[in-house]
């Protein structure tokens, strides 16, 4: 089953897993989560269909999910802001009766959208209870948060780019007034030595920044500081450029 689903659906990049959660163990049952990208219903149940018969093939368990999926409404284009969306949410039991319901409550209590959470189920053989519904709570509360981070980290990463490239550029135009303002007062270009490219050449590398570290790390607090520390070097860089339009202003006149 599971080579002929990978065989059919070759066309389609398979779905990542964005977090597992710690295996919980309680009398030979075993419950472990997973939390996917879902941004339509169709895109979470081919996930789950692939979780099962990919990721779990040849491994019977109990495939426990909920989805919760931001969908633009009918008719509407999008332009319209926040009112022309809905939540599209949903879960399967998979045999596991009432638990899926405890899934999807997971994630809209941690307000979690746009994913897919699998928590799976292998039976040891002894009933348990109430309590596998704690354990199936806690294994989709911890991909959940996990998920959360993911996204704020995207959004810190993405930002943090952002404000490279505006750094850079503002260096550079200030880099190119200072040559002005120079050139204003004696007359002449600056010569440019060979240590002048190699500083240049460092420089350039050094607004290029790696932050995959930081990323594969999900060290929030780090890329946090990081963006208030651009934003300050932007603010310094800005308040560096309006004194030298300044001076270049009154050089000139």
């Amino acid at each position: 089953m599971s080579n002929l689903y990978s065989y059919v659906n070759v066309d389609r990049p398979a779905p990542k897993c964005l977090a597992t959660s710690q295996e919980i163990r309680d009398r030979g049952s075993a419950f472990m989560g997973s939390v996917y990208r879902a941004r339509t219903i169709e895109e979470a149940k081919a996930t789950i269909s692939h979780h099962r018969n990919v990721v779990h093939a040849g491994k019977k368990a109990y495939e426990i999910s909920a989805w919760r999926c931001m969908i633009l409404k009918h008719g509407k284009s999008g332009l319209g802001g926040p009112d022309d969306f809905e939540v599209k949410a949903g879960y399967d039991d998979d045999g596991e009766q009432w638990a899926g319901s405890k899934v999807s409550r997971v994630m809209q209590h941690e307000g979690v959208l746009d994913a897919v959470v699998i928590v799976s189920r292998w039976f040891g053989g002894t009933l348990l209870g109430p309590v596998r519904f704690a354990h199936i709570e806690t294994c989709a509360s911890e991909v959940c948060r996990t998920f959360k981070r993911v996204e704020e980290m995207e959004e810190c990463i993405s930002t943090l780019t952002r404000l490279d490239n505006m750094l850079a550029s503002l260096r550079q135009e200030l880099s190119d007034l200072t040559q002005d303002a120079e050139l204003a007062t004696s007359g002449s270009t600056p010569a440019r030595t060979a240590s002048d490219e190699i500083v240049d050449a460092e420089g350039r590398r050094s607004r290029q920044p790696d932050y995959t570290v930081v990323q594969r790390d999900l060290d929030i607090t780090k890329a946090r500081r990081l963006v208030s520390a651009r934003e300050n070097a932007v603010k310094s860089v800005k308040s560096l450029l309006s004194k030298k339009r300044m001076i270049l202003a009154s050089t000139e006149g």
